[in-house]
């Protein structure tokens, strides 16, 4: 336990500490090259304001249309008997487009179910397992220019597919039902 402890605290600023004393061994004036980075960050970060906006805008549209409540009810036919709860389908599907928003549905989960019971556990690893794809591709992929995503749209929708389904089992088999 002490070694994780000494490792938490130590380990980023010697990191830190390497990457410095590399760049003064290479003759880099490394207090330059960060202001330098810390300009270009800034840059960034203004340039991804209107991808997020436009986003979250959507996602707020999404759940207040009332849209996602009609595609739960349309397909509960199909999940309840696979034993999947239906809880969790908002999850699945509004994580690959925000991650505050699909936190804000896992926290509605934990609090109406709890963190033990089996749709908090579930939520809760498919909130690890799952990524942000439409968020990143649009804001990222946006940012620096890229128009033409689809096959990395294709491959991160289908890792989230899997991982939903691999969260489901694993829990299933973990801690049963």
């Amino acid at each position: 336990m002490y070694v994780i402890q000494f490792l938490s605290l130590w380990l980023i600023p010697m990191v830190i500490a390497c990457i410095l004393l590399h760049g003064t061994y290479k003759r880099v004036p490394t207090y330059e090259a960060f202001v330098e980075g810390g300009k270009e960050g800034i840059q960034i970060a203004f340039s991804l304001i209107p991808y997020l906006v436009g986003m979250l805008v959507s996602v707020s549209v999404f759940r207040a249309s009332g849209a996602l409540d009609f595609f739960i009810s349309y397909m509960k036919p199909f999940i309840v008997p696979l034993g999947l709860p239906p809880e969790v389908v908002p999850l699945a599907l509004i994580r690959p487009i925000s991650g505050t928003a699909s936190l804000g549905i896992v926290t509605d989960l934990i609090a109406t179910y709890g963190p033990d019971s089996f749709i908090g556990r579930l939520a809760s690893t498919i909130q690890g397992s799952t990524e942000t794809t439409l968020y990143v591709l649009t804001v990222y992929f946006g940012a620096v220019g890229i128009r033409k995503m689809g096959d990395a749209l294709k491959v991160g929708l289908l890792a989230d597919l899997i991982s939903f389904i691999a969260s489901f089992f694993i829990v299933l088999w973990m801690f049963g039902e």
